[in-house]
């Protein structure tokens, strides 16, 4: 899948956060960023975000609506989302995904393209099925809402399973960690914990600086670091941040995207390159002294 592939995306932000002491769950910060914010950023290739509970800031325009009654639960949510989209592709979520990454999105949505069925859901590492992070065909999608509503007279208070098991789903595995969500205080401790584990910390920041900037450019960060290792070790220590915040000054000029940024790595990191090797050669014994005539020189 393309990240232009045509889809809407749904975001389930509602609910008493029992669990939680009544707080206000999307709005609890993991990493710096609010949990809701970090879902937004993984959908934010969607031609429209309907993000469904209590209006709240957020990092990137949405559209809001409302289950009725307001606690109705997923399906009278769902239902209230379905109304404000118009794509044929529909990707839904939970407001509390903390690592949902892009990639895990683009899986979704183009397994869903790829296929005649009417949904594709993410599977755990238990093998049970995540309503709350998949992508549904529109259509059947509200078919079966529209069902429900008549069945049972209202979908307030009905389980999602209601729904799902009468659509032809398709299941996919991805990063084991994309539907982990957080109930319970105690799940996000864990996230909190996890994302400045070593392995993860980098990617982690770079990721909530980009959001809190309103940067959407995807650059190779390895070039970035081996710049600022070069600069440090071949200039001096102050040089690497300065430094690639020069590169980074440089490509924003030239408009450029990764390219213009892997170009002025490129120079700069040939620029340091030069300049250690000039400190390690010093003056050559067959080089003139400082301020030497050519003439003195050749005596």
């Amino acid at each position: 899948m393309t990240a232009t592939t045509a889809y809407d995306a749904i975001v389930l932000a509602g609910g008493a956060a029992k669990r939680l002491g009544g707080a206000d769950k999307p709005a609890v910060s993991v990493g710096g960023r609010a949990l809701l914010d970090r879902v937004l950023a993984a959908c934010r290739d969607a031609g429209r975000t309907v993000v469904v509970g209590g209006r709240r800031p957020t990092a990137r325009p949405v559209v809001w609506a409302r289950e009725e009654p307001a606690g109705g639960g997923p399906l009278a949510a769902l239902d209230a989302g379905v109304r404000h989209t118009a794509a044929d592709s529909l990707l839904v979520l939970s407001a509390d995904l903390p690592f949902l990454r892009e990639g895990t999105v683009r899986r979704l949505v183009g397994a869903l393209a790829a296929r005649d069925g009417e949904g594709v859901v993410l599977t755990d590492t238990d093998g049970r099925d995540q309503p709350l992070v998949a992508a549904y065909r529109a259509e059947p999608l509200r078919r079966e809402l529209a069902l429900l509503a008549t069945e049972y007279g209202s979908l307030s208070g009905l389980p999602l399973r209601l729904l799902t098991r009468e659509l032809d789903l398709a299941r996919i595995e991805t990063d084991p960690l994309a539907s982990f969500d957080c109930d319970t205080w105690e799940d996000i401790s864990t996230a909190r914990a996890r994302i400045r584990e070593h392995v993860n910390v980098l990617d982690e920041w770079i990721n909530a600086v980009k959001d809190e900037l309103g940067i959407e450019l995807d650059v190779d960060t390895h070039v970035l670091l081996d710049l600022a290792r070069d600069a440090a070790h071949g200039v001096a220590r102050p040089a690497a941040p300065l430094t690639t915040f020069l590169v980074g000054y440089a490509a924003a000029k030239a408009e450029g995207g990764p390219e213009a940024v892997a170009e002025a790595a490129r120079k700069a990191a040939a620029l340091a390159a030069r300049w250690a090797e000039e400190a390690e050669q010093g003056a050559r014994p067959d080089d003139p002294a400082p301020g030497a005539s050519g003439g003195d020189a050749a005596r």
